[in-house]
């Protein structure tokens, strides 16, 4: 089995995990142009945990949150990179906009997210609060983002 598997198969990766005494840290997003400032934030993820999940936008909703320019790169392209990752452990697909009943579905032990989130503002609170899942907010690098390597590439 590779990396990449699907939201059944990481549901019982999980469980039979969680009985083994494993623990598991989820993150999730589009992850289109891999640039350093991921790697960092994966390599931090994985710190939290045994085991680093990421939950990655299919193609359809990287679309749906970034346009109909994006994204740049497939959804089996980017998960080929980052299963190419050591730090990361399984990748897996989800279509909606926000990973939050995946997140119902999986239980991780721990949920980061970028810093320019907080408690309030995330998206997932109520899933995380309801399933006691920790929640680390993890800083971005600064001036490393997709959007500025497309903007620079264009200004080019």
């Amino acid at each position: 089995m590779g990396k990449l598997v699907s939201q059944f198969e990481i549901i019982d990766i999980v469980n039979k995990g969680h009985r083994e005494g494993k623990t598991y840290v989820v993150t999730n997003g589009c992850f289109d142009i891999l640039h350093v400032g991921h790697v960092r934030y994966l390599k931090k993820t994985k710190s939290f945990a045994d085991y680093l999940i990421v939950l990655l936008n299919s193609d359809s909703s990287v679309k749906a949150i970034k346009g109909d320019s994006r994204p740049i790169n497939n959804e089996l392209d980017r998960a080929e990179i980052l299963s190419s990752l050591s730090c990361v452990d399984y990748v897996v697909l989800f279509d909606e906009s926000s990973p939050g009943n995946l997140l119902e579905k999986i239980r991780p032990d721990v949920y980061t997210k970028g810093a320019d989130y907080t408690i309030e503002t995330l998206p997932e609170r109520e899933v995380v609060e309801r399933n006691n899942i920790r929640v680390e907010f993890i800083d971005f690098v600064q001036g490393k983002s997709t959007t500025n390597i497309i903007n620079k590439i264009s200004s080019n």
